[in-house]
């Protein structure tokens, strides 16, 4: 069975995208940030809630790197489901779906 043609975006659906994406991006990262500050406050071993900064020495390795891979998962997640909404709203106002 065959695969579904895709139709290919217009270079105006590009150029108009530009700055949806570009505010689809601040967004998530807003939305990513406060997530990832909840969630970090919930898990974090420390009092502070604050999540440890590679420089900080007082915490240890491990610690670090769980930080930072819980707030990698938590931006592109987010990062993901913002932007493919984005897209899909300006598909629907447009008619062209601004990917490839």
């Amino acid at each position: 069975m065959a695969a579904p043609k895709k139709a290919k975006a217009s270079t105006s659906a590009k150029i108009l995208y530009q700055p949806v994406g570009l505010i689809t991006s601040i967004l998530a990262g807003l939305i990513a940030s406060a997530v990832f500050k909840q969630v970090w406050k919930r898990a974090s071993p420390n009092s502070e809630g604050d999540p440890p900064t590679p420089t900080q020495s007082e915490f240890p390795l491990k610690e670090i790197l769980l930080a930072a891979v819980i707030q990698g998962a938590i931006f592109s997640g987010v990062r993901a489901i913002v932007q493919r909404q984005g897209a899909k709203a300006f598909a629907k106002a447009t008619g062209e779906w601004p990917g490839d």
